[in-house]
């Protein structure tokens, strides 16, 4: 197959059949555009502004999605595509090349705080970053219903894998958005705050459309299971809203049941480092613990001979994510730990 090389302003989203492109944004620091890779599929019954989109590497050192995304590439078939699909494998090519969180060498802007007011249109706020963000608004929101943002734990965090959500106040919209979540089949569902400003996910949920995350990795690595849930997840998000034809069973703890949710939206979830240090993993991330209970030790070895601090629980509930490299920052958050929730919800399958 061809990829073509078009301005946002040339793609064809509306058109029935498949076609491969790459997106081509003006490059900030040479002479030549950034190319984001883009695949849709139109069906016969698309109708105007619905369809999905999943996007990979919106960080740009978070694998598992690209991956997950780069294989359906290859396994949907056109002619079993009734609406609209868009997959972007790669959203953040910048940061993507350099294998960093942000885009470190352009307008060292995380992408996932760019969807602010005036992205890409305001001077001051022009960077690549920011115009990726004008570039979904225009262009890809539009056309979708459906959102799907495949992310990882990078460098700095494991989490025990999960797809999450916002608190959604719109009961329809959460219960839709619950059930999407719940067929990643992973083993936990996470409900996160909505206080960062400049979120993909925060943004589509405000627009009313059904928006599921994830976390399915952690290190700079491509786990088999994260590549997994991610591949599940985004078919059958695109059957059971009407994008794609055929039938899809549950996997994992979605087929049997041991799925579980935690709700990390209150600050006292969360276990910033008092001092720079090494941290040291005690409990395993999806454990049960009570508010108090050792998670983990934090060392400095500056002051071998102290005992190590230990990290605690700050709430009752299950261990959501926790340092994933040795070395951390004061201030860093080392741990996480979100309160349980009864799951599923009603009306969720």
């Amino acid at each position: 197959m061809t990829r073509i090389v078009v301005k946002p302003a040339d793609l064809d989203l509306e058109s029935p059949g498949r076609r491969d492109y790459w997106v081509a944004l003006e490059h900030d620091t040479m002479w030549g555009a950034q190319l984001i890779p883009l695949t849709v599929w139109v069906g016969p019954q698309a109708q105007r502004g619905k369809g999905l989109v999943a996007f990979g590497s919106t960080h740009g050192n978070e694998y598992e999605g690209p991956v997950a995304l780069r294989l359906l590439l290859g396994e949907i078939d056109t002619a079993n595509v009734t609406g609209r699909v868009i997959l972007i494998p790669v959203l953040n090519v910048e940061a993507f090349r350099t294998g960093t969180r942000d885009s470190v060498e352009a307008d060292r802007v995380n992408l996932n705080r760019a969807f602010v007011d005036g992205a890409g249109k305001q001077p001051t706020l022009a960077g690549i970053s920011h115009r990726i963000a004008a570039f979904v608004r225009d262009y890809i929101w539009p056309q979708v219903h459906v959102v799907i943002d495949l992310h990882s734990g990078g460098n700095q965090i494991r989490f025990d894998i999960c797809s999450s959500f916002h608190p959604i106040e719109d009961a329809e919209q959460s219960r839709l958005i619950a059930d999407t979540a719940r067929w990643f089949g992973v083993p936990l569902i996470m409900v996160y705050q909505n206080n960062s400003p400049g979120l993909l996910t925060s943004e589509a949920e405000r627009l009313g459309k059904i928006t599921v995350g994830t976390e399915l990795g952690w290190g700079e690595a491509v786990l088999r299971k994260g590549v997994t849930y991610g591949r599940q997840g985004v078919l059958a998000a695109a059957i059971h809203h009407g994008q794609l034809a055929g039938k899809i069973e549950p996997i994992a703890h979605h087929a049997d049941n041991t799925q579980k949710c935690a709700a990390i939206v209150d600050f006292e979830c969360y276990v910033p480092a008092p001092f720079a240090g090494h941290y040291e993993e005690v409990l395993p991330c999806g454990a049960r613990v009570k508010q108090g209970d050792i998670v983990g030790r934090l060392h400095d070895f500056a002051r071998i001979d102290e005992t190590p601090w230990p990290v605690r629980a700050g709430v009752d509930g299950i261990v959501v994510g926790q340092a994933w490299a040795a070395r951390v920052r004061q201030g860093q958050f080392i741990l996480c730990v979100g309160r349980e929730q009864p799951w599923p919800p009603a009306g969720v399958r």
